[in-house]
């Protein structure tokens, strides 16, 4: 899913430099872009909660949301 949806914002992109979008493209990459963000945000949160810093001390502490 992920690949499709950069594809396709890349092609809208490429398309607006070139000869501009239409109402409808543009409402579209911007639906897009939100879900791209979206799913990134998804993945970074579980990266981060899986995500333990190491003590001096040999102990692991677990990052806490600020």
């Amino acid at each position: 899913m992920e690949n499709n949806l950069l594809d396709r914002i890349n092609a809208l992109a490429k398309k607006q430099k070139k000869q501009g979008l239409t109402e409808q493209e543009l409402q579209e990459r911007d639906n897009l872009r939100k879900e791209y963000l979206k799913q990134f945000r998804a993945g970074m949160t579980n990266i981060l909660e899986n995500t333990y810093l190491q003590k001096e001390d040999g102990t692991l502490e677990k990052l806490h949301k600020k």
